[in-house]
């Protein structure tokens, strides 16, 4: 028996619980659609809305030959807790753990010696399949691309990696069906009035961010025929009937053609989705923004990161920050929403570059933007460039994640933290003020401003002074 699962649990994750937009596991609904159509019995246990002493009972019940775990950073720890309850579990001691998704690539040796039998590397769809085969059919499976498990001799062994499917059209759509969807409908409804579901249009991102993982796709860029799409969006509304979908794809209008495409089979298949979706200020323009609406686009989120052209050109984002400036406004101009991505702490950055990014956000006045502290994830160009000047913290790999991995900046975290409130302090006086929403408010988050602005210094003077 072959069990798929993915190892989040919401009612241990504190940020999303506060925000409460949880997303199904795509990754491992692909995997079983390929399973399905191959013929191949198994189950998905969606852990989301479970916890994990029930899916403990459900895996002493199963006690599934083959487990399949999907792994990246959120999960990471979890995953970890997973492999050693099977490990210690009698019970469960013929059952052969394979995990994939993006942290396997650059964590390999970790992963397999923390009790993972195999790896998965690269897209899962044909490997996992081609594995389990192996596995339950008693075959050699050295040869199978894309895997990596430990061997006597060489300590991991690597497969060739395999070769990247070009046609996205010949794999199935997610297997939808194998989990329930009706908590994430009525979270999204409860939360923020409006139910939402995701779909992914292209594997892969040509695009060369310093900090930014590709440890599944590469640099690729593949896509589905628009007709593809359209026909997953209709069977989505016709099962399920969400008010919004979600496009997780990097930079949705990458290409002009394929959106034109996409407009013209809406059109005459007669469907209306209402939609948000990621991109590049670089890949629109007002042609483009008019077609996102067209098309039922209602926020479009657009990638800045800095509002420092110079910390822009340092993660190689290879755009300019007053083409993003104008794109956001644009965009707004058309009536979408605009929302951008920010961070902070990257490598040279100094304060000057902090208060440039919050004349940025007045100037372009999204109406959302989201703020982080930059953190180096292992595989990315950021990772190997605090790496290679020994900046990078020792933490211990199996009780961390990368994103407690800190190195030597210009200041300390707790600097960093108090940008953060700082920047969004003052966005927040700003809107409020332009839109005349009272004195008080206005007054509650200039305070909030003043107090950041203050801790930034006081975490300067500590540095100056020890």
């Amino acid at each position: 028996m072959i069990l798929l699962t993915h190892g989040y649990f919401l009612c241990e994750d504190v940020r999303e619980k506060a925000v409460m937009k949880p997303y199904p596991p795509l990754g491992i609904l692909y995997i079983s659609g390929w399973l399905e159509q191959k013929g191949v019995s198994h189950e998905v246990f969606d852990t989301t809305f479970s916890s994990k002493a029930v899916f403990y009972q459900n895996l002493l019940q199963k006690k599934p030959s083959i487990l399949g775990i999907y792994i990246n950073l959120v999960t990471k720890l979890n995953v970890l807790e997973i492999i050693r309850f099977v490990k210690s579990t009698e019970a469960l001691s013929e059952t052969t753990i394979i995990l994939g998704g993006p942290d396997v690539r650059y964590n390999a040796e970790n992963l397999l010696e923390a009790g993972a039998d195999f790896l998965v590397i690269g897209e899962g769809e044909e490997t996992f399949y081609e594995l389990t085969q192996a596995l339950t059919n008693h075959e050699p499976y050295d040869q199978i691309p894309g895997i990596a498990y430990g061997h006597s001799d060489c300590g991991v062994y690597i497969t060739e990696g395999r070769v990247q499917r070009k046609d996205l059209d010949e794999l199935p759509f997610p297997n939808r069906k194998k989990i329930d969807f009706t908590p994430y409908l009525e979270v999204w409804k409860k939360h923020h009035g409006k139910s939402a579901m995701t779909v992914s249009t292209m594997r892969g991102c040509p695009y060369s961010c310093h900090w930014c993982s590709r440890g599944v796709y590469g640099k690729s860029y593949r896509r589905r025929s628009a007709e593809s799409v359209v026909a997953e969006i209709m069977q989505i509304q016709e099962e399920y009937n969400p008010d919004n979908l979600w496009f997780v794809d990097d930079v949705f209008t990458i290409s002009h053609k394929w959106l034109q495409s996409f407009a013209n089979e809406l059109k005459a298949k007669g469907v209306k989705p209402v939609y948000e979706c990621i991109t590049r200020a670089d890949r629109l323009n007002p042609e483009v923004i008019r077609l996102l609406k067209e098309t039922g686009c209602f926020r479009v989120w657009i990638g800045a990161e800095s509002g420092s052209q110079k910390i822009i050109d340092l993660m190689d984002r290879r755009v300019d920050v007053q083409t993003v400036r104008e794109m956001i406004n644009e965009a707004r101009r058309a009536g979408l929403e605009a929302g951008t991505f920010i961070m902070v702490g990257y490598p040279g950055e100094t304060e000057e570059d902090i208060k440039e990014t919050l004349r940025h956000l007045k100037a372009s006045n999204p109406t959302f933007f989201t703020i982080t502290i930059t953190y180096p994830i292992k595989g990315t160009e950021l990772y190997n460039e605090v790496e290679s000047f020994s900046t990078v913290n020792q933490v211990d790999w199996e009780s961390s994640t990368d994103r407690d991995i800190d190195f030597k900046r210009a200041f300390s975290k707790g600097y960093y933290q108090q940008a953060v409130q700082w920047i969004i302090s003052e966005m927040a006086f700003y809107q409020r003020k332009s839109k005349n929403l009272g004195l008080r408010p206005s007054a509650m988050a200039k305070l909030r401003s003043v107090k950041a602005r203050l801790g930034m210094w006081w975490y300067k003077q500590q540095e100056y002074n020890g």
